[in-house]
């Protein structure tokens, strides 16, 4: 039987790469599992757009991303590899931060481009640039006053596999704020901003302290990068190569500045606006598709980044009768489940079955083996060494043994969780950050204790842990986390080496005593 089964599946895979499909990655920044309403049945917006796209496509229930904040997650979609092995063990990177992915590691753009694709990256970028400067000195990492605009950008996306490049530096409100084209900032240079603007419907507002160009609007960041991604798709859609488009999203991530056709269009909040327009967004890309008539063999994937954040107004949301997080407890940056798991629909008509639902784990590293596995290209040993293809549960063929069996989540303050079946362990008293957050509507987690262990199955809330009746449990999935992490990777293959950093993981002397 698994004999057949091996041969049906490399029979669709044969049918599969016989005409290549466009392929398009649509990530949400800051938005919430129950932020999409085919999702959540008790969502108070409206979200047409993604849904038809789960109506076209496939769900999949549980999928994560491998850190609950901005720049390690890009980093693992990018790279199949979990951030903290980077030196990047907790936070996120500015907009002046270096570029922190090296040139020789494979990404999605290099291997894409290998199998005859052009590449485009617009939207947010947050993976780091090389600027210049006039001093040659370490640039400041909040205002960058060293930086040379008139020259080229040293080291950016096109050094890891994107032909071309339109969007931002880091997120919207970081400066330089301004838009990046391939390796110049375009448009006239304003002056440096010196304070956060608090003034709502101010062209900075919110924004970061730091250098500005007139043309600049976080109103109209959103609409003028899906107009530039639509552009981008009508401009490739009659050639024969086919194309890549990563369209990385600013919204609904604070600066929350919904363009003024949405304003109050939710009637809650700006927040729940942003999201709205979010979605007209994703309907812009699915309405080109269609009138190209290239949309049948284009593989569309949308997720987030992370979870909801604190910006958008829990309080008044749970007025309205909406959990960004849906049943889940947590948010952007925590341990439990509101923090990293997400949205994560694919439509790919001529090979996905519409409406069809998969609750196979799945994370966004697992992009670059879910590609590797669709062109029959396996991966090197120091490649993707945290991705695991989800190819299988997408075209509907049944692999013999489950392609993914675990997860190692990580904290934006740099904390671990491991996932494994229905257990999840959580190394920390509370939601992995120094100062926790909550969403304010639920219950203290019973049983409170240093580590946390839950039956997400049973208790998707986390409202108990259980660690305390399951030493057995937490023993293995302690030791499972540290072999992943001696190892360098959580896939089979040959040891990798992880980078050193300035800051150390935290909590790792203390897991090997304990086990």
């Amino acid at each position: 039987m698994k004999t057949t089964l091996v041969l049906l599946f490399i029979l669709c895979i044969q049918l599969i790469t016989s005409q290549k499909p466009n392929i398009i990655y649509i990530l949400a920044d800051d938005m919430g599992y129950g932020d999409v309403a085919i999702l959540n049945e008790q969502c108070c917006f409206s979200t047409p757009n993604i849904d038809q796209l789960a109506k076209d496509g496939m769900c999949f229930t549980d999928a994560h991303t491998n850190s609950s904040c901005c720049t390690p997650t890009r980093y693992g979609i990018m790279t199949g590899r979990y951030a903290w092995r980077t030196s990047l063990k907790s936070g996120v990177l500015s907009g002046y931060s270096p570029l922190m992915i090296d040139d020789d590691r494979t990404t999605v753009a290099s291997f894409l481009k290998k199998q005859g694709y052009i590449t485009a990256c617009i939207g947010k970028w947050h993976m780091g640039l090389d600027w210049p400067t006039f001093d040659g000195k370490v640039i400041s990492r909040s205002k960058g006053t060293n930086v040379d605009y008139s020259s080229y950008i040293l080291r950016g996306p096109l050094d890891v596999g994107f032909d071309y490049f339109y969007g931002l530096a880091g997120s919207l409100g970081m400066p330089p704020h301004a838009y990046i084209e391939n390796q110049r900032i375009i448009g006239e240079l304003g002056p440096v901003l010196e304070g956060k603007s608090k003034n709502k419907g101010a062209p900075f507002y919110q924004c970061r302290p730091g250098q500005t160009t007139k043309d600049f609007n976080v109103y109209e960041i959103l609409r003028n990068i899906t107009e530039q991604s639509v552009a981008f798709i009508e401009e490739k859609a009659s050639e024969e190569q086919p194309f890549f488009l990563y369209f990385s999203l600013n919204s609904p991530h604070a600066p929350v500045a919904p363009h003024s056709d949405w304003d109050g269009a939710s009637g809650i909040n700006p927040y729940a606006d942003f999201v709205m327009e979010t979605d007209w967004s994703v309907g812009q890309i699915m309405k080109v598709l269609k009138e190209k008539g290239i949309d049948n063999n284009t593989l569309v994937i949308f997720t987030a980044d992370n979870g909801c954040s604190q910006t958008a107004g829990f309080k008044v949301l749970a007025a309205a009768g909406h959990r960004p997080g849906y049943i889940y407890r947590g948010l952007k940056g925590t341990l439990y489940e509101g923090g990293h798991r997400v949205a994560h629909i694919a439509s790919w008509p001529e090979k996905v079955k519409a409406g069809s639902i998969s609750d196979e784990l799945v994370c966004t590293t697992d992009f670059l083996a879910t590609l590797a596995e669709l062109f029959n290209k396996p991966l090197n040993d120091d490649e993707g060494e945290d991705s695991q293809s989800f190819l299988p549960a997408l075209v509907g063929v049944k692999p013999a043994s489950l392609q993914r069996e675990s997860i190692v989540h990580h904290s934006s303050d740099g904390h671990f969780a491991i996932r494994k079946g229905n257990w999840k362990l959580i190394l920390h008293p509370d939601n992995g950050l120094k100062h926790p957050k909550t969403t304010g509507d639920l219950p203290k987690v019973i049983n409170r204790a240093d580590i946390q262990l839950f039956d997400v199955d049973n208790d998707p809330g986390e409202l108990e842990n259980v660690q305390a009746a399951h030493p057995a449990i937490v023993k293995e999935l302690k030791s499972l986390l540290i072999e992943y992490i001696k190892a360098g990777r959580s896939t089979p293959g040959i040891p990798q080496k992880n980078e050193s950093g300035k800051k150390a993981w935290k909590q790792i002397d203390w897991i090997n005593s304990e086990i």
